[in-house]
């Protein structure tokens, strides 16, 4: 240093900026290899291919979407997966049911606190187990859903990172002609600062069966509360449906998750002849939601109805994409995504409508609609139809976002209804078609309070100022 030259002034490396797509967990080859090392050699090379695709993947690989992926809320370096699997309650006397269900599969972080059916379900041999019961007494069952290559989006990146290191697992089978009367109760609970869960729920319902499931995600007894500096979970988790000929099958999910959960979801569905599915979703909770729906309509005449809906707060940021493949004749899809967002919350809706041109006398329609509630909060909705067959019934899409209507309130005001209470019926209103198609009354009034509680949290004096 020369005389009279300034101090060299000491300069701390700036961390290098993450891109909008760039993840931050990786999935260790070795933790692979140790869960397949005490597993069936097909399961172990199941494992080893997704990860292979897990690595290679883009975080988004259609090119349309690309601009609307964001995953710089996760930090997810920390998290560390569970390595011990349990197959079944630590009290095998515990069963959970409780009236008005027909079963329940309730776990809490790596343990599994209930699994069980009732009598008369039993009886008709329907069957609730966690993945690692159904590989020891029927492996050729497991084999058969595990390694469908239609059950997990082999293009998705997120569908093979649960493929890959799923630590938990439950197999939900009702056999021909079966019909429940009752629900069945899927409950995960996670949380854990710098901890991962990862899932399967395969469901899989025989010709002519019917049933509906209760899905329940929401923070555990270890989760972080209120600790600021507490590290973020992982959750990743899917829900397979396989339905034969004429079966009906209706999901309902609440995820409620807490503040410092990242969760990526994948549904897949693949639908037979005759038979229909409804989804009724329901994105509450988590810091940063990924969360993909596939409908493949492979039979003659099969259905789909999906509603999806998103109260975002905070900074939260809601990430949904649907794909719907109509492939047999004469099926029909409609599809609707609803949006409600508070302060700087976010969300992307993305959807595409494939009609192939085996696909004669489709109706399908796809609807994106969002309503922010602050100057700062930002929906973008991308409805898209790709049609390789002309003899459509229908196919069509639309979507908006914007404000609440002020000609509802101007209604609602003018019949004395406060302004406060006026946006409240509004905003609770827009997002009741969720609330009524959920099939166990008890949670329908659940869902109902945890909106509420949402809104009157403070958020809903913010949005009326």
């Amino acid at each position: 240093m020369t005389a009279g030259a300034p101090p060299e002034r000491a300069t701390t490396p700036r961390p290098p900026r993450r891109g909008p797509a760039d993840l931050t967990f990786t999935l260790d080859p070795a933790t692979v290899e140790a869960f397949a090392a005490t597993e069936p050699d097909w399961l172990a090379a199941d494992r080893r291919a997704a990860l292979a695709l897990f690595t290679s993947l883009p975080s988004e690989g259609n090119q349309l979407y690309t601009p609307y992926i964001d995953l710089r809320g996760a930090e997810l370096s920390d998290v560390r997966l569970y390595d011990e699997k349990a197959w079944a309650p630590a009290d095998g006397s515990a069963t959970g049911l409780t009236d008005g269900i027909a079963g329940i599969a309730d776990f809490s972080e790596d343990r599994v606190e209930a699994l069980s059916v009732d009598d008369a379900s039993r009886a008709a041999g329907v069957r609730v187990e966690t993945l690692g019961g159904l590989i020891a007494t029927d492996p050729d069952a497991a084999r058969d859903l595990l390694t469908d290559t239609t059950a997990l989006a082999t293009n998705d990146r997120f569908a093979q990172l649960t493929r890959a290191g799923w630590n938990q697992g439950v197999a939900i089978r009702v056999p021909a002609g079966v019909r429940l009367e009752h629900p069945i109760v899927v409950r995960w609970s996670a949380g854990a600062p710098d901890r991962g869960l990862l899932t399967r729920t395969i469901v899989e319902l025989g010709e002519g069966a019917a049933a509906s499931i209760v899905e329940e995600l929401g923070p555990s007894d270890r989760a972080a509360a209120g600790q600021s500096d507490a590290g973020q979970a992982l959750f990743s988790g899917s829900l397979e449906v396989h339905l034969g000929r004429d079966a009906e099958l209706r999901v309902a999910s609440i995820q409620d998750f807490g503040p410092g959960q990242v969760v990526f979801q994948h549904r897949n569905a693949v639908i037979g002849e005759g038979a229909s599915l409804h989804w009724a979703l329901a994105q509450l909770g988590g810091k940063l939601v990924r969360s993909r729906v596939d409908n493949r309509l492979e039979g003659d005449r099969s259905a789909v109805e999906q509603v999806e809906i998103v109260f975002g707060a905070d900074e939260q940021l809601f990430d949904l994409t649907s794909y719907t493949h109509h492939v047999g004749r004469d099926t029909t899809g409609n599809l609707l995504s609803k949006g409600v967002l508070l302060e700087a919350a976010r969300t992307y809706m993305k959807g595409m409508i494939t009609i192939e041109k085996s696909a004669r006398g489709t109706d399908s329609f796809l609807g994106e609609f969002g309503m922010n509630l602050s100057k700062k909060a930002r929906s973008v909705a991308i409805p898209s139809l790709e049609i390789d067959q002309p003899d459509c019934r229908r196919a069509a899409h639309s979507s908006s976002v914007g404000p609440i209507d002020e000609a509802q309130l101007f209604y609602l005001e003018s019949r004395g209804i406060p302004p406060d209470e006026a946006r409240k019926f509004i905003v609770l209103g827009f997002l009741e078609p969720v609330v009524t198609r959920v099939p166990l009354d008890s949670e329908q009034e659940r869902l109902r309070e945890l909106l509420e509680a949402k809104w009157n949290a403070g958020i809903g004096g913010a949005a009326a100022a």
